[in-house]
């Protein structure tokens, strides 16, 4: 597949747009892969992490079952048969020319402003981040997570706005996931006092989710960034604002959580183990 899109001037002239510091192949296996799976799957980390993004997803899409010592032959076998329904080019090229569309910004490990403290999250990390905005706050330094309920109270929401207005005048990054209640809350008040903040998406950054909140999500496109690991056009589910909150946990130096019921995404962030291992190492 890599070999047919490499030669392809279309996904050439994309991804020139998308990420001007070239590495064609490498980051086309790696847009590849966010075709192919979900956020956060284990199988394809590893295979990643083993052989890198390029040889692992022959080794994918190939006949071989000698995956090494990181893989074993069922745990291949079962992914093959999660991301054979979505190994198609045509995918791919959507998947870039979409970015293109909304000038979106394709970010890969080892480029300047990829946040390596996405590395905590080990065989679950992200194999691209999709941004559109600024990539830089991805790197700059404080970030710091906002999160808690939708359904706040006025009282959640006022300490939310009161949080994050201070760390944005203090110049911290303030990051959240874009949903209505304290996310919303801490994204308005950093934008309100003209700091940066960061909305990390559970669907592609394509897609304004929630609705009510196009106005807000386009505010922060202007002056700030909107991430998101799944393509363009991949619509928000359940369990993909789970993995996105991953993402949350682990690109912040600190997570707040305003707050959250005993059954709330929330706190699924502030348990994630990247955070939990940044806060027992301090």
């Amino acid at each position: 597949m890599i070999e047919s899109l490499t030669g392809d001037a279309g996904v050439r002239e994309s991804l020139e747009q998308l990420r001007p510091s070239g590495g064609a192949v490498e980051a086309l296996a790696r847009v590849s892969w966010s075709v192919l799976t979900e956020p956060g799957d284990g199988v394809a980390g590893a295979l990643i992490e083993e052989l890198g993004a390029s040889d692992a997803l022959r080794l994918a899409l190939g006949a071989g079952n000698a995956a090494g010592p990181e893989v074993s032959s069922r745990a291949l076998a079962d992914g093959r048969a999660r991301w054979k329904t979505r190994a198609d080019a045509r995918s791919v090229v959507d998947a870039l020319r979409g970015a293109r569309d909304v000038g979106a910004r394709l970010l890969i490990p080892g480029d300047s402003h990829w946040p390596t403290s996405l590395d905590d999250l080990g065989v679950h990390a992200p194999a691209v981040l999709w941004v559109r905005g600024d990539p830089r706050l991805l790197s700059a330094a404080p970030r710091v997570a906002i999160v808690g309920a939708r359904a706040a109270s006025a009282y959640g929401e006022m300490l939310a706005g009161d949080f994050a207005g201070e760390l944005a005048v203090g110049g911290a990054v303030v990051v959240s996931g874009g949903a209505y209640g304290i996310d919303g809350a801490g994204h308005r008040a950093a934008l309100g006092v003209g700091g940066k903040t960061v909305a990390f998406l559970a669907g592609g950054v394509d897609r304004a989710y929630p609705q009510g909140h196009q106005q807000l999500l386009r505010r922060i496109v202007e002056t700030g960034a909107v991430v998101s690991e799944v393509p363009c056009g991949t619509a928000p589910t359940k369990w993909r604002f789970l993995s996105r909150n991953r993402l949350i946990a682990a690109v912040s130096d600190a997570t707040v959580v305003v707050e959250a019921g005993w059954r709330s995404g929330s706190l699924n962030t502030a348990g994630q183990p990247g955070l939990l291992r940044k806060y027992y190492q301090s």
